[in-house]
């Protein structure tokens, strides 16, 4: 069993309009388009839960009552019942799934930015907690999370983010002259590494974030953490995603189909 993180949520950006996706996010908000059988926000709180991470707060936006309206029929969509259309009472034969998660969802406003969502949900649900996490309803990785947050609280700054270095979208063509010396179709960045979007932080980060709606927690609030010398990097090598577009989609998709998800538990 993993260690249980009880004391740490993980906020979850679930706010955002999704526009690079539109055939997706017309109807439904992007976190929720579906992977497999469910929608990809809850193969993010799976993959954490297999680290002991349990407390979620989703800060939500556009197309927010669609994720509302998830959660809160969560178990009747994953599990028989009978319903008696007279009383409208209703009885559920069993529970049939293994998610003991706590899911707060927290309205953060129709076009707020990131940092503002965050400053306002973790105004009314960090509580006591020195630690937080907070990560996009997007990305997908097989990072080890209680590795990071180890990481996180041994360096004593204020925050951590998870620097990966995916391959490039398009090949890399090696030359003398005009001659290809060698082909790599799918080229890692060795020396590069990006912002993955799992951040671990101290509750003094939100010191940093403002609600007001132009707030983006990527430019002022991160950039200036590293200039006071407040973030560090958790290096890792392994599988990591975005869901940006219908192709990243479509290949999310296939890999669960084919059984070759790297982010499953």
């Amino acid at each position: 069993m993993p260690d249980s993180h009880d004391d740490v949520a993980v906020f979850i950006l679930c706010g955002g309009m999704g526009t690079r996706l539109k055939e997706e996010t017309e109807h439904r908000p992007k976190p929720m388009v579906p992977i497999g059988d469910h929608p990809i926000v809850w193969h993010i709180m799976r993959s954490y839960a297999a680290h002991g991470f349990r407390r979620f707060v989703l800060c939500l936006g556009f197309k927010g009552q669609v994720i509302k309206d998830y959660f809160l029929n969560y178990t009747a969509l994953n599990s028989d019942f009978t319903v008696d259309l007279q009383s409208n009472g209703v009885e559920f034969h069993s529970v049939d799934h293994d998610q003991d998660w706590e899911v707060t969802l927290a309205s953060t406003g129709q076009l707020n930015m990131t940092g503002s969502r965050i400053a306002q949900a973790a105004r009314r649900y960090l509580g006591d907690a020195e630690h937080f996490a907070v990560t996009y309803g997007d990305g997908l990785t097989d990072a080890d999370f209680s590795e990071e947050f180890e990481f996180h609280r041994s360096h004593g700054r204020l925050g951590t983010v998870l620097g990966v270095n995916p391959p490039t979208r398009f090949g890399e063509l090696k030359l003398e002259g005009d001659r290809v010396l060698e082909f790599d179709e799918k080229p890692e960045l060795a020396e590069n590494r990006i912002n993955g979007g799992f951040f671990f932080f101290r509750r003094g980060f939100v010191d940093y974030l403002s609600e007001d709606p132009s707030c983006v927690l990527e430019r002022e609030p991160l950039v200036r953490l590293a200039q006071d010398g407040g973030l560090s990097m958790f290096r890792h090598d392994g599988f990591w995603a975005c869901m940006d577009t219908q192709r990243d989609r479509d290949h999310l998709n296939q890999l669960w189909s084919q059984g070759k998800a790297p982010w499953v538990p």
